[in-house]
């Protein structure tokens, strides 16, 4: 049987992400070989409050998963880090259960980073975010309860997902370059509404530490899955 080419990559992603489509262009095969299709979920503000929280119910994501299903995907994606304060299991009940609804292979953000930073076998991180204090609490306490510590932390303190979009990467390697003067692992870029990915690679060499930016991440732990090398 002659494969399908290209594959196809669906990616659910927050409704108000303006920045994870176009960094994904840039990471995707320049041969053609992979293609991406994004299906949306509602995410528009970011907090501990409770309507915030609700967002990332189960069942909105299952329907936007059977819409990415209709294209016949060979993997979809969650490109959110929603489970870094939800809470890691999270993302793995979202994978079963995207699995057993559509049939299709599914993958996270947070499922890609973490195994990046096991592969890095990071036990100090540095830590940056646009979120509040309360989601950065949340965000340490879950990484320390895998071992890991977030020694450093900076974070913008912005709820509304479209703000986040409007951070520089200049803002953002200024954050980078703070969270660095502690010795880390590893700096994390977290969330995939940030515009980091263009620049981690050139900030990796020059602090001489991994910068791991969420998106970058996701898409590149997504393609070895296509490829059949995870």
């Amino acid at each position: 049987m002659v494969e399908r080419h290209p594959k196809r990559l669906g990616m659910l992603a927050p409704s108000s992400n303006t920045i994870l489509e176009p960094e994904t262009a840039k990471l995707l095969p320049a041969d053609g070989s992979v293609t991406s299709h994004v299906s949306r979920l509602r995410v528009v503000q970011i907090s501990e409050d409770s309507s915030s929280l609700q967002q990332f119910e189960l069942e909105p994501v299952l329907a936007a998963a059977e819409l990415l299903a209709d294209a016949a995907v060979d993997l979809i994606l969650w490109n959110g880090t929603a489970a870094s304060w939800l809470g890691f299991d999270r993302d793995q009940q979202w994978v079963a259960a995207i699995e057993a609804r559509t049939g299709i292979r599914a993958t996270t953000a947070i499922i890609a980073i973490n195994e990046a930073l096991r592969e890095i076998g990071a036990r100090r991180i540095g830590l940056v975010t646009p979120y509040v204090e309360a989601l950065e609490r949340r965000i340490i306490a879950n990484y320390s309860g895998i071992g890991i510590e977030v020694a450093a932390a900076v974070r913008s303190d912005l709820t509304e997902n479209t703000a986040y979009a409007a951070i520089t990467p200049e803002e953002i390697a200024e954050m980078v370059r703070k969270v660095a003067r502690q010795p880390v692992d590893a700096i994390l870029i977290l969330c995939t509404n940030l515009a980091g990915s263009s620049i981690a690679p050139q900030l990796s060499q020059e602090l001489g530490i991994p910068v791991l930016d969420s998106v970058r991440v996701a898409i590149e732990y997504s393609l070895d899955l296509l490829r059949g090398k995870s």
